[in-house]
């Protein structure tokens, strides 16, 4: 009797203490300056709880995940009328994240099934994107397809298969590049626990990201006072169309 009530107490213990899953950033703050070229981001994790067996077996798998904001995105589509190239058809698409990176332990087949990426909007190519409007099921499709393809060739998008890596049975790292172009605001790190193929948990932490300097100084005036902006913009173009004249005129 006695044996049979150690045995639940320890299920019972075993059950209350699932794996779990936590990670902290290289940095919590990124400047763009004139100069910015690009950063790279590292993630550290580790899992807590963990099965000895499951972790000398590699059956313990990572995905990271770096997202920006969220912003409104619409989707252009241009065809040839009389022999000029023009937008004939759009399609816009609300709280699409303004970038998204993405490092797993494996190739994505190796870790889980399509089902499970969709459920998790997890991935590139299985990431959730919001239509404005659902008229035309294959229209939508169709411009989704695009909208992910553009996403990936202008570097917003990317993936990074076999870039995390444990660094022993319970600590892992990953390494994100954050392209030149990559959106200000706060953007979210997420860490996916995978155990056999099964989801398990899911984490996260925040990252800033913020213009400093002369371009902060213009990117507030522009959000904050827009006509002055324009104004001086205007007056700024005029002027140096009037020297350029001046200094390059012929007599």
């Amino acid at each position: 009797m006695f044996f049979s009530l150690s045995i639940l107490t320890a299920r019972a213990q075993q059950t209350d203490n699932p794996e779990s899953i936590q990670i902290g950033l290289s940095t919590d703050h990124i400047s763009i300056t004139a100069d910015f070229s690009g950063a790279d981001l590292t993630i550290f994790g580790s899992l807590e709880n963990a099965d000895p067996l499951i972790a000398r077996q590699n059956r313990y798998d990572i995905v990271v995940v770096l997202e920006g904001p969220a912003r409104p995105i619409v989707v252009r589509r241009k065809n040839r009328v009389l022999g000029m190239w023009i937008n004939t058809q759009s399609e816009s698409f609300i709280n699409v994240p303004a970038s998204y990176s993405v490092a797993t332990t494996r190739q994505y087949q190796d870790i889980t099934d399509p089902g499970s990426y969709r459920r998790l909007s997890l991935g590139a190519a299985s990431i959730y994107l919001e239509p404005q409007k659902r008229d035309d099921p294959l229209r939508i499709s169709e411009f989704t397809t695009a909208l992910r393809s553009l996403m990936l060739k202008t570097g917003l998008y990317s993936e990074r298969p076999g870039d995390v890596q444990f660094l022993s049975q319970n600590l892992f790292r990953a390494t994100l590049t954050l392209p030149p172009n990559v959106p200000v605001g706060t953007h979210k790190a997420r860490a996916f626990l995978f155990k056999n193929g099964f989801f398990v948990k899911e984490t996260s932490a925040q990252l800033s990201i913020r213009k400093s300097g002369f371009e902060q100084t213009l990117f507030r005036l522009a959000d904050n006072h827009g006509i002055f902006y324009g104004f001086c913009s205007v007056l700024l173009a005029v002027a140096t169309g009037w020297l350029g004249r001046v200094i390059f005129r012929k007599d």
